[in-house]
């Protein structure tokens, strides 16, 4: 992984202005997940700039309105915590348009399921306050707006000094490919930050195009990681504690001799 310098400020997607990008660094595309999983967390940390992808189709089976809870004392205990969601248009209802059904009852079961799971982790009372901005995010009824937050709030968590952005407000050409290159051009960042899943259908010619660096992201698999690709970081989090999660994934975005620290 390429060493990243963070601009100095997360900046809302109001207060960011596409005419006037950061000049280099690293960009994430990625759509709002609900707690996101570890690996999802580090990679949003590794970049200097994040844009939310949230004017694609709403898919319910991936994770823009759930996540996999782990049990604190065994992260292979695990069970889904889902935000009921409604989607107005149907299959064709953009992530940015689905609804929370319900969403006072929602925010109570998914704050006591939370609680439930980790409120006997001696970093409890560091979690239960970076959560309240979540809590909140339920009253616009917007599960994206939920998802968004839950994201943000992790990364605060952690140190990550970015800027979020959004994709539905930057200039982009529809194809999946070019649509990444546009939206990373967009942001002025010259490289972009791809998963594994992305690395098998990206098209790598609209980035050399645009003089853009596609850089892979590979977390390493073992120890803490071993279940990063499945259970949400809020486990990682209550089992290290915010300092040790953000000492590893300033390891893993340095050298590749420092990954073992990561591990």
């Amino acid at each position: 992984m390429p060493h990243t310098s963070p601009s100095s400020a997360t900046a809302s997607p109001a207060a960011s202005s596409p005419d006037q990008p950061a000049s280099g660094g690293l960009c994430a595309i990625h759509q709002p997940n609900l707690f996101p999983r570890l690996t999802t967390l580090a990679k949003l940390f590794a970049a200097d700039t994040w844009i939310v992808l949230d004017d694609v189709q709403f898919t319910r089976r991936d994770y823009q309105h759930r996540t996999r809870l782990a049990a604190l004392e065994d992260p292979d205990r695990t069970r889904w915590l889902s935000i009921p969601t409604h989607l107005p248009q149907g299959r064709q209802t953009l992530i940015q348009d689905a609804l929370i059904a319900g969403p006072a009852s929602a925010r109570r079961r998914t704050e006591a399921m939370i609680r439930q799971e980790y409120r006997t982790s001696p970093h409890w009372p560091t979690l239960q306050t970076a959560l309240e901005p979540v809590w909140a995010a339920f009253d616009t009824g917007r599960t994206a707006a939920v998802a968004e937050t839950s994201t943000r709030v992790l990364l605060n968590l952690v140190g990550w000094n970015g800027r979020i952005l959004t994709a539905s407000g930057l200039p982009a050409r529809p194809e999946r490919s070019e649509r990444l290159a546009d939206l990373t051009a967009a942001v002025g960042a010259d490289a972009y930050l791809c998963g594994t899943g992305g690395m098998t259908y990206l098209a790598p010619g609209p980035f050399t195009a645009r003089g853009i660096v596609v850089a892979p992201f590979l977390p390493p698999t073992t120890g803490l990681w071993a279940s990063g690709r499945r259970v949400t970081s809020l486990w990682a989090l209550a089992h290290l504690g915010p300092d040790g999660i953000a000492a590893r994934l300033q390891a893993l975005t340095g050298s590749p001799d420092s990954l073992e620290a990561a591990a």
